[in-house]
């Protein structure tokens, strides 16, 4: 299953204020919970694999991303959830978790099957990869236009 099709467009936050990594992974942890996706510990088990294995990953581009996720067990049924913030949170970077990584791009990923985690993992990668889609995902103004950037994408299965 593609990303598009695991992402509710409910859990789209566009050009959102985060203090920090924690209010965006709260806001769309609480986003899954909230549309049934996820368990009611999801957000605090996020946060503290957060802590330990940071996601922030610095791209080729102007815009870094991050990709919060946690283990299987803390997943109902999966989704993934997408903000843009309108000011970089700071994310630790997750080759080296000493260093800051300044994000605008989050996407959260609540996956309930360790080949699904694997083959997303691999579909966001293939996203974040191309500067030129990060620009599109960070100038887009209305959740369908996510939609369509991210249906448009041939991306790996």
């Amino acid at each position: 299953m593609g990303i598009s099709e695991l992402l509710n467009p409910e859990a789209v936050l566009l050009q959102v204020e985060a203090e920090d990594a924690a209010d965006i992974i709260t806001k769309l942890g609480g986003i899954l919970s909230q549309l049934g996706y996820v368990h009611d510990d999801f957000v605090e088990a996020t946060l503290a694999r957060e802590a330990s294995m940071p996601t922030g990953l610095p791209l080729s581009g102007a815009v870094n991303a991050a990709i919060p996720h946690v283990d299987l067990n803390f997943v109902k049924r999966p989704a993934v959830a997408l903000a843009t913030l309108k000011r970089p949170v700071i994310f630790h970077n997750m080759v080296d978790v000493e260093a800051d990584v300044p994000v605008q791009l989050v996407i959260m990923l609540a996956l309930d099957q360790p080949k699904s985690q694997i083959e997303t993992l691999q579909q966001v990668a293939s996203i974040l990869q191309k500067p030129e889609v990060v620009e599109r995902l960070m100038a887009a103004t209305r959740v369908e236009e996510i939609l369509t950037i991210l249906e448009g994408l041939a991306l790996p299965a």
